[in-house]
């Protein structure tokens, strides 16, 4: 998945570290799993994802940024150390005719 810059996940948990960089003190850290948008199986392995203000906890399905640049732009932070950031929050998701809608 390191090709890709944008992919949709489900978070199946969260991430707790005593120690943080001061960019990230006040965000929440969860682990996301790559998932088919269109069947829900799984892509590929869990990888931690910044929370950005989007409500998303563990069973929600998101759309997670994997680029370093891009994912400080959006935390508006060019000396945070992250690479993959949670930008939405996944209602339904729509391909070839067929739309799959998430609970």
């Amino acid at each position: 998945l390191a090709e890709m810059a944008m992919f949709v996940a489900e978070v199946i948990g969260n991430v707790w570290g005593t120690r943080k960089h001061r960019s990230l003190c006040d965000r929440r850290l969860l682990l996301v799993r790559p998932i088919d948008p269109l069947t829900e199986k799984p892509l590929g392995d869990a990888q931690m994802a910044v929370e950005y203000g989007t409500g998303a906890g563990p069973g929600s399905i998101v759309l997670v940024m994997d680029e370093g640049g891009s994912a400080r732009a959006v935390l508006k932070d060019e000396e945070a150390p992250i690479r993959t950031v949670i930008v939405g929050v996944v209602d339904s998701v729509s391909s070839g005719g067929k739309v799959h809608k998430y609970d």
